[in-house]
């Protein structure tokens, strides 16, 4: 099993992409977690997609296809998901219609890392808000919040914490056996 991990922050030591490299770490035996970020991915205009999707919109595209499931990792920036997040998902919607053949039924799961305390649930709900006009088949299962994360991954972005490191374990295993239904 092939699960493409998305993380919705560009900064370089962002805790939502230390969550989600973790979560390879910790991934059953089977199962490959593939790490992306919205790397190279420019502001959404119509123009420019009249020229063309941008390469890095099409090769995530083609990641994203190939995976049997889908991993996204979102900051809460101002009680939503940040705009890199949407604008990404805005990107890989285009042209009209390309969202739900790419989204359309894949399985998702929605993680999320916050130095706050008060976890990322106000963008998880924004970002099903979004993922819901694509259909995607959502895990409802489980839901992974981690508050004040500056505690639980150190310089290095490894994560340090053992309840956070088993809710993740906890957390992965579930969505894979989610995904295994769902392929069965």
């Amino acid at each position: 099993m092939k699960i493409l991990a998305l993380s919705g922050a560009l900064r370089r030591a962002s805790v939502n992409t230390a969550l989600l490299r973790a979560a390879a770490t910790l991934a059953p035996a089977g199962v490959t977690v593939d790490v992306r970020t919205l790397h190279g991915i420019p502001l959404y205009d119509g123009d420019v997609e009249a020229e063309g999707i941008p390469a890095a919109v099409t090769t995530l595209r083609e990641a994203i296809r190939a995976a049997d499931a889908l991993l996204i990792a979102t900051p809460e920036y101002n009680n939503s998901m940040p705009g890199v997040l949407k604008n990404g998902l805005d990107w890989l919607s285009r042209p009209s219609g390309e969202g739900g053949k790419l989204f359309g039924g894949k399985p998702t799961a929605l993680v999320g890392a916050t130095p706050g305390g008060f976890g990322t649930v106000q963008a998880q709900d924004a970002l099903l808000s979004v993922l819901r006009a694509f259909g995607n088949d959502f895990w409802m299962g489980g839901r992974l919040m981690v508050s004040k994360a500056g505690t639980v991954f150190d310089a290095d972005g490894q994560l340090v914490d053992d309840k956070v490191r088993a809710q993740l374990q906890q957390f992965v295993a579930g969505f894979v056996g989610f995904v295994q239904q769902r392929s069965a």
